[in-house]
């Protein structure tokens, strides 16, 4: 077993896969060393034969049908540890920096996801304007009552890294029986926002939470492991070899971005930043810009789509 790699998973459409593909050539853009593991149906590995892609990643491994999902495949990320130290990574990113500092603060983590401390107004809830009536509701701290728990962190499992295989199955387990108790929660079903799945990321916050499993910190200015696209907000080149996002050094006034509408949402960063006299921010090259947002995923796409017949071409 290699002792540092990423591991990616794809299912269902061919674009899946060759989102993971171009993902991992953005990758090999700042690393050439580590292995990639890619666990897929055979059917993409199929196409990846038939367009002799296959040498993308390091290994290929079959995905099995009870793991073809967003919850089975992240609730059983122990199953998927191909490395003694293993970094999960989604396909829908893109690499911007060498990420051999991101590994280095990694590895003091037996177990850990990029988040926050503290869950925002949009973890599991509306993403418009009807945030603001959970917030008036509460009913996150009725969850909260509810599963002997004093904290929600915020989990964005784009990106989660394993180094104890002990630890991962027990917090996986346990993400998996509070999943199964989803109707007791003040969490949004995902198909509400238009998703074919749920999401995995409540559960495991909430698992984290009860075995005190620390987060690692999503915002941290131009240390920021990933950041999301936001149009408007950063700027690139056309193939994203180079990417900068708009950093409002203000929490508050960084959360507002997450809000759909771009007219609201400039108003009232602008609005905000007057009144609360916090304007500052800075332009920040995470390590991945992940296309996260279901609204937001066009220039990725576009770009997956490019980069898939270049490479199929050449």
């Amino acid at each position: 077993m290699s002792e540092e790699g990423y591991v990616l998973h794809t299912y269902g459409g061919e674009h899946y896969l060759r989102q993971a593909v171009v993902s991992v050539t953005t990758l090999r853009r700042h690393d050439t060393r580590r292995p990639v593991v890619l666990y897929c149906p055979q059917a993409h590995r199929r196409i990846l034969e038939a367009h002799g892609l296959t040498h993308i990643f390091s290994r290929l491994e079959p995905l099995p049908d009870r793991h073809r999902s967003i919850t089975g495949f992240k609730h059983h990320l122990h199953r998927f540890m191909a490395f003694k130290r293993t970094l999960f990574v989604d396909s829908d990113m893109v690499w911007c920096r060498n990420p051999d500092p991101l590994w280095i603060q990694l590895s003091v983590y037996p177990f850990t996801a990029t988040g926050l401390d503290r869950a925002d107004l949009y973890f599991g809830g509306p993403k418009s304007l009807g945030v603001f009536l959970e917030y008036l509701r509460d009913r996150r701290q009725q969850t909260l009552r509810r599963f002997n728990l004093t904290y929600l962190p915020r989990v964005q499992a784009g990106m989660i890294y394993a180094s104890d295989q002990e630890a991962a199955q027990t917090i996986c387990e346990t993400a998996t029986e509070l999943y199964a108790r989803r109707g007791e929660t003040h969490f949004r079903t995902r198909f509400a926002e238009g998703r074919s799945e749920e999401s995995c990321e409540w559960s495991l916050a909430m698992a984290m939470s009860r075995h005190a499993a620390p987060v690692y910190s999503w915002y941290q200015g131009y240390n920021s492991p990933q950041l999301d696209y936001i149009p408007g907000l950063t700027t690139h080149t056309e193939d994203f070899e180079q990417v900068t996002c708009r950093y409002y050094s203000d929490r508050f006034i960084f959360e507002i971005r997450g809000l759909k509408n771009a007219s609201v949402r400039d108003f009232l960063i602008k609005l905000a930043g007057r009144v609360l006299r916090r304007q500052d921010y800075f332009m920040v090259t995470p390590f991945v810009l992940h296309f996260s947002w279901l609204h937001a995923k066009g220039p990725f796409l576009a770009f997956a789509n490019r980069e898939w017949e270049r490479l199929t071409t050449a």
